[in-house]
């Protein structure tokens, strides 16, 4: 069996309500794309994301990040394809979207054929197991992890995607393989599939909190946990539930892999949460940021190392002075 692929240029404001008509029209699939290789988000967010594919009403993403609840943001040149059966009258379709719009550039679109192929396949065939450090291997449940890899997390792609593959996340990892936090407390603000909370947990922290404000990754992150025998260790809320924790949690690491605006916004939240002389680990910064969120965080602050990767950097702090 063949497919058509129906691909439409489309600005940001509009990609989303195309996407849904497209969707109403048949489509098997709708995947929105970057067009132009833009940032996803611009000088004052921070990540780049090329593709997001949405089967079943799903947002498939290389990363988790933590826009302000409710935002979805999109590339400001989006290519919106919908994937339809070889036998569909493609025409029609096109005279349906703009007739539910009345938008001409509905009909500004192009058509390709796709040969059938294994899609699962395909798909599950990008993914290898990635190690950190010396100690740490993410591996899908589907491969065997190599043979020198001493700390093994499983982890699938899935809803809040995050396995490791974007340098926001790797970063991170590489400073946990580095800096394992056996016996101690830890949350991973922003927590997505719940990486970096797993791989704390893993590599020996005694308590870990994953917090998010979204409920998808709340869930991800659970089931996450009970495939690694972590369940115990690792415990779920949203932000706005930290506070309720206090005044007896005293927090040793504090992992935020989010985006830079925020980040700065959440720095006298972070200090409150975070102990005299614990650690902070930010990450989802442009390297042109750094220097903004480093003077957010001074008044609590030592910040103490930058890590690059590509144009990503890792910063790390820790914790001196009382609140101010």
């Amino acid at each position: 069996m063949s497919w058509l692929q129906l691909k439409f240029q489309a600005p940001s404001a509009l990609a989303e309500e195309l996407a849904d008509r497209l969707t109403d029209a048949g489509a098997l699939a709708v995947t929105l794309r970057d067009s132009k290789d833009d940032p996803l988000y611009d000088d004052s967010a921070g990540k780049p994301n090329r593709t997001a594919q949405r089967p079943a009403g799903v947002m498939d993403m290389d990363v988790h990040y933590e826009p302000a609840p409710g935002d979805t943001p999109l590339w400001a040149h989006t290519s919106v394809e919908g994937l339809f059966a070889a036998d569909a009258d493609i025409p029609a379709v096109v005279e349906h979207l703009h007739a539910q719009s009345g938008d001409e550039s509905a009909r500004d679109y192009t058509v390709e054929p796709l040969a059938d192929q294994a899609w699962e396949r395909v798909c599950l065939d990008q993914f290898k197991p990635l190690c950190f450090g010396d100690t740490l291997c993410i591996c899908p449940t589907w491969l065997t992890p190599p043979d020198d890899a001493r700390v093994t997390l499983f982890l699938d792609p899935g809803l809040a995607f995050g396995t490791g593959t974007h340098p926001t996340t790797a970063l991170c990892l590489e400073w946990l393989a580095q800096h394992p936090p056996a016996g101690l407390t830890v949350i991973d603000y922003g927590c997505g599939s719940g990486i970096l909370a797993l791989a704390a947990a893993k590599l020996g922290a005694r308590t870990v909190y994953a917090t998010d404000h979204d409920p998808q990754a709340l869930t991800a992150t659970r089931a996450n946990a009970e495939k690694n025998g972590l369940q115990t260790s690792i415990h779920t809320l949203t932000p706005e539930q930290l506070p309720a924790l206090e005044p007896t949690l005293e927090i040793d690491v504090l992992l935020a892999n989010i985006i830079a605006q925020p980040l700065i916004a959440l720095a006298p939240v972070f200090a409150q949460h975070v102990c005299a002389g614990g650690r902070i680990v930010l990450s989802g910064i442009l390297e042109h940021q750094a220097d903004e969120v480093i003077v957010a965080y001074r008044p609590w602050f030592a910040m103490v190392q930058k890590i690059q990767r590509e144009d990503w950097m890792l910063l790390e702090g820790t914790r001196t002075s009382a609140m101010v």
